[in-house]
């Protein structure tokens, strides 16, 4: 399977609830996505409001050939400082979580094994205007192998989507 073959079938279990940027996507990815959720409490009339909370998750797409650790740490550092960027922290702001998914035909098994420790994470204003998690998932195409650091496990499940066909 090509790479750019299994990015479009990634891509298409994020079009139904992400806005999907394949056009001009931030350099050096392939595609990336953002999702924002805006929740309400209320009592009786909405004029009544208990409270509010502002959800998003910036959806980050790489294709390497070949991912090394150096390639794997540039595109870490570029995904969360991008992410972390556009997050406006405010009293309603509940989260705003940064996602890389990396799809590469080879990852060198040093880089493999850093994606687990890979992590990131900031709280705004010590949490009372909300926090940012980071989560990373990749997959190895030639041989269907797939990492994962610890908020990004989860994520491992949507590349099924891709070796399943």
């Amino acid at each position: 399977m090509e790479l750019t073959e299994a990015l479009a079938k990634l891509l298409r279990s994020y079009e139904k609830y992400y806005d999907i940027n394949r056009e001009n996507p931030v350099k050096p990815f392939a595609a990336e996505a953002e999702f924002s959720l805006h929740d309400e409490q209320y009592f009786l009339v909405r004029s009544a409001r208990i409270s509010e909370a502002d959800s998003k998750e910036y959806v980050y797409f790489a294709t390497e050939e070949q991912l090394d650790i150096q390639t794997l740490e540039a595109l870490d550092q570029k995904a969360w400082e991008n992410g972390t960027g556009k997050v406006n922290p405010h009293k309603d702001h509940r989260n705003s979580d940064v996602i890389l998914m990396i799809i590469a035909n080879r990852i060198d098994p040093a880089a493999m094994k850093r994606i687990s420790g890979l992590r990131h994470y900031k709280s705004y204003r010590h949490g009372f205007y909300g926090w940012s998690h980071y989560k990373l998932a990749a997959i190895e195409l030639s041989t269907g192998k797939t990492a994962a650091n610890r908020q990004g496990r989860d994520l491992k499940k949507l590349f099924s989507t891709i070796l399943s066909n």
